[in-house]
């Protein structure tokens, strides 16, 4: 159930209101799984509005300490 709500938020990441696509990455940041990573990675880079931009930059961040912290303490 999770990876389909990671692959819905990544979907919603394209959606052309800016909005929906900052309510994606808070959702992705609090799903905590990897395969964001590069998507979140693409909307930093790509993305038109700069608020997303920053928004997908931190959040990158965020789940990339998220989820070595949960590797570490998995070890």
């Amino acid at each position: 159930m999770t990876k389909q709500l990671v692959q819905y938020h990544i979907s919603r990441l394209k959606d052309k209101n800016a909005v929906a696509r900052l309510d994606a990455i808070r959702e992705l940041v609090l799903l905590a799984d990897g395969d964001a990573l590069d998507a979140l990675k693409e909307v930093y880079e790509k993305d038109p509005d700069e608020e997303v931009r920053r928004a997908a930059q931190q959040a990158g961040r965020d789940l990339y300490f998220k989820i070595r912290a949960n590797s570490d303490a998995t070890s």
